[in-house]
C-alpha cells in the first residue's frame, strides 16, 4: 500500500510540475515573445511599460521589467472581462468547444520526455509523465481531437463567419494530417521504436537524426546508411514541420480564424475566458508541436556531441541531477523553435485556401509517400552502392515533379473577361 501511494504521489507531482509549471507558463511567455519579436521585425517598440505602479505607494519609479508583466495583465483582463453568451448560440456545444480545443493540447504533454532520468537516493524516475510505447501515435490521435472543438465552435455560434471558419478547419485537417502521419514513417522505420524516450536515448548515443556526427561518445562521420538516410530525414523534417504549422493554425495556415476574411473566424462570438481558452489551446499546441519536432529530429533533451553520458553521471551525494541539465537543454531548444514559429508568422504571407489544399493533397501527400519508399530502400538495402541509391532518389524526385506538373496542367485556367 505505501508503494502505491508513493507512485501516485510521483505521478501527480510530474503532472503538476511538467504540465502546470513548465508547459502552461510557456503560453504567456510565447505571447510575450511574439510581441517583442514582431516589434523587432517591424522596427517598433514592443510592450515595455506594463508593470507594477510603485509610484502610487511612494516609490520614485514604477516596476516595468521590459514589459514582462504584460502576460499577467492579459490574463487579468481576460479573466475579469464580461463573460457574454449570445442568445442565438447552441449553448451546450458553445460552452463545450473551448475545452475540446485546449484539453487535447495539454494531454499530449504526458508522452514527451523532458529530460534524462533523475536518481535520488537510489530511486530513478523518468522525466516523462507516461512513458508509452506508442508515443507518436498517441500524440496524433489525441491532438486531432482539437479540430472537433474548432468545428463545434463554428457550428454552435449560429453565425456565418464562425461556421465558415469551422468548415475550413475540418477541410484543412484532412489536407495535412495524412502528410503529417506519412512524413514520420521513415523516422520511425529508422529508429525501429515508437517509444519517444528510447528515440531520444538513441539520438543521445548515436547522434541526432539531423546531426549524426557522434556515436558512443566519439565524434566523427556517420556510417553509409546513416549518412544516406539524412536525405529522407531532411524531407520528413520539412514536411512534418510545415504540417505542424497547419496543425496549430499558425500563419501562414491560420485560415480558420483569418481576420481579413472572417472577422475572427470560429471564435468570433466568444469573449472572456472562453476566448482565452482558444488562445491558450493554439499556443499550447505550438509548444507541443515544437517539442515533438525537437524530440524526433533534434535530439530532444540531448545536449549532443557525446557528453550526455557524462552529464547524466553528475551528482551531489546520492542525488544525480543530470536530468535537470538535460531538461534545461530541452527547454532551450523549445524556446528557440517557438521563436522560429513566431519568425515565420511575421515574415510569410497567408496562403489562399486553394493553395493550402493543393499543398496538402498534391505536393506533400505524394512527396511524403515517395519519401517512405526512399527511406525503405536505404534501410533495407544498405549493401547497395550509394550510386544506385542516388539513381533511385533521382527517379523518385522526377516522379514527384511529374505528379506536380500533371496536377498543375490539369487545372482549369480562369477565363479573361474582356470589356
Amino acid at each position: 500500500m505505501p508503494d502505491i501511494v508513493f507512485q501516485l504521489a510521483i505521478i501527480i507531482t510530474k503532472i503538476v510540475v511538467l504540465t502546470f509549471m513548465v508547459v502552461l507558463p510557456l503560453v504567456p511567455v510565447s505571447v510575450y515573445f511574439e510581441r517583442r519579436f514582431s516589434a523587432v521585425i517591424q522596427d517598433r517598440v514592443g510592450p515595455n511599460r506594463v508593470g507594477i505602479p510603485l509610484t502610487l505607494l511612494g516609490f520614485k519609479k514604477d516596476f516595468h521589467l521590459f514589459g514582462l508583466v504584460q502576460p499577467i495583465a492579459d490574463g487579468l483582463k481576460l479573466f475579469l472581462k464580461e463573460d457574454f453568451t449570445p442568445q442565438h448560440v447552441r449553448k451546450a456545444f458553445y460552452w463545450m468547444a473551448p475545452a475540446l480545443t485546449v484539453v487535447p493540447a495539454l494531454i499530449t504533454v504526458c508522452v514527451v520526455p523532458f529530460g534524462s532520468p533523475l536518481s535520488i537516493f537510489g530511486h530513478s524516475e523518468k522525466l516523462v509523465i507516461a512513458d508509452l510505447d506508442i508515443g507518436p501515435l498517441f500524440v496524433f490521435s489525441v491532438a486531432s481531437l482539437s479540430v472537433y472543438g474548432i468545428t463545434l465552435a463554428g457550428w454552435a455560434s449560429n453565425s456565418k463567419f464562425p461556421f465558415i471558419g469551422g468548415v475550413r478547419s475540418t477541410a484543412q485537417m484532412i489536407s495535412y494530417e495524412i502528410a503529417l502521419g506519412l512524413s514520420i514513417i521513415p523516422v520511425l522505420m529508422f529508429y525501429g521504436d515508437l517509444n519517444l524516450s528510447k528515440i531520444v536515448q538513441y539520438q543521445a548515443e548515436n547522434g541526432w537524426l539531423l546531426l549524426p556526427f557522434w556515436k558512443n561518445g566519439n565524434i566523427g562521420l556517420p556510417d553509409l546508411t546513416t549518412a544516406l538516410f539524412w536525405f529522407p530525414a531532411a524531407i520528413a523534417f520539412l514536411i512534418f514541420t510545415i504540417s505542424i504549422f497547419a496543425e496549430t493554425n499558425r500563419m501562414p495556415f491560420d485560415l480558420p480564424e483569418c481576420e481579413t476574411e472572417l472577422v475572427g473566424g470560429y471564435h468570433t462570438e466568444y469573449s472572456s475566458m472562453k476566448f482565452a481558452m482558444f488562445f491558450m489551446g493554439e499556443y499550447a499546441a505550438m509548444v507541443i508541436g515544437s517539442a515533438l519536432i525537437i524530440t524526433l529530429f533534434l535530439g530532444g533533451w540531448s545536449i549532443g556531441f557525446g557528453i550526455d553520458a557524462w552529464v547524466a553521471k553528475l551528482h551531489i551525494g546520492d542525488v544525480y541531477f543530470g536530468g535537470l541539465i538535460h531538461m534545461g537543454c530541452f527547454l532551450t531548444k523549445l524556446v528557440g523553435f517557438i521563436l522560429f514559429f513566431i519568425l515565420v508568422r511575421w515574415t510569410v504571407p497567408r496562403f489562399r485556401y486553394d493553395q493550402l489544399m493543393k499543398l496538402g493533397w498534391v505536393v506533400f501527400f505524394e512527396a511524403a509517400l515517395i519519401n517512405v519508399f526512399l527511406a525503405a530502400l536505404i534501410i533495407a538495402a544498405p549493401q547497395l552502392a550509394g550510386v544506385i541509391i542516388g539513381i533511385g532518389a533521382v527517379l523518385l524526385i522526377v516522379v514527384t515533379g511529374a505528379v506536380i506538373w500533371v496536377a498543375k496542367v490539369s487545372e482549369e485556367r480562369p477565363k479573361v473577361l474582356r470589356a
